[in-house]
């Protein structure tokens, strides 16, 4: 068993998954900040100053004491929270379905330029080999050899 898991350890793929979820965290900052610091704030700004993170259905309210200590905290609904969440997912998805657009059509395109290399090599006339110009020269001393 630890064989096989050394196995599996040492492959480029585990490798490549980390490295992936690495940048992929990364990248989550990114577009979580974006969300957060320029959409949002646009959001807000078109819907006369609202701020989505403060949406929230209230379910019960907070129960205080005289001196103003939280007794019993509000339940409510975050919905506010919640579409900010998605927004921050449709980003991060649009994002990775153009970048995968992107590295397939590059990939397309190398696999083009292959094939087109390997038709203009098929094109081009064929050198005649050593064996076949020595046959050759054969043929013509021996046509030189019957005309004398």
């Amino acid at each position: 068993m630890l064989k096989e898991f050394k196995e599996f350890a040492i492959k480029g793929n585990v490798i490549d998954m980390a490295v992936g979820v690495i940048i992929g965290g990364a990248f989550g900052k990114i577009v979580t900040s974006v969300v957060n610091d320029l959409i949002m704030p646009f959001f807000g700004f078109v819907t006369a100053g609202m701020d989505f993170k403060s949406l929230k259905w209230v379910l019960s309210p907070a129960t205080l004491d005289e001196a103003g200590a939280v007794l019993k905290p509000e339940a409510a609904i975050t919905y506010g929270n919640f579409l900010q969440n998605v927004i921050d997912f449709l980003i991060i998805a649009f994002s990775i379905f153009m970048f995968i657009k992107m590295i397939n059509k590059m990939k397309d395109l190398a696999t083009k330029k292959e094939e087109i290399a390997e038709e203009v090599a098929a094109e081009e006339p064929k050198e005649p080999t050593q064996e076949e110009l020595l046959a050759e020269i054969r043929d013509l001393l021996k046509d030189n050899k019957a005309t004398e």
